[in-house]
């Protein structure tokens, strides 16, 4: 008695060369260790941390703080300068964060009526950090 095997065939994943995965991965540590330098500066103006990389349908916030009764969704840039740091925030990520902000707010007591501040903070190739409040609440 003769078995046939058959084989599933298997969905071809891409290689990905291995300088761009080192450099994924260099931009990764370095994106977690700004957020870090962030964090702190909230921290000593004392901030609460509630999320970190904090993903919704509508996109993703990179650091989210309770600060005396104000949610803060920050969205953290890292350059070799402040400046340069600051031109990274596009307009229309601007508005993917400002949809996920309003999806998090659905999840707080007061929802919608809850007060908000849409902060950048930027690090430059220091670390050093630098908040720049309600950079994009309008836009």
């Amino acid at each position: 008695m003769t078995k046939h095997f058959q084989f599933e065939p298997v969905a071809a994943q891409p290689v990905v060369p291995a300088a761009k995965r080192r450099t994924g991965r260099r931009a990764y540590l370095a994106g977690i260790s700004a957020e870090g330098q962030v964090a702190k500066a909230y921290d000593a103006r004392g901030a609460d941390l509630l999320e970190t990389r904090w993903r919704g349908k509508g996109g993703e916030i990179d650091l989210i703080f309770l600060e005396n009764g104000v949610y803060v969704f920050c969205e953290v840039k890292q350059a070799r300068s402040f400046d340069a740091a600051a031109e990274r925030l596009r307009p229309a990520q601007m508005r993917r964060i400002h949809v996920a902000a309003s999806e998090y707010l659905g999840t707080t007591p007061k929802g919608q009526l809850s007060d908000v501040r849409f902060d950048l903070a930027v690090v430059d190739g220091q670390g050093r950090a630098e908040i720049r409040e309600a950079a994009f609440s309008h836009f």
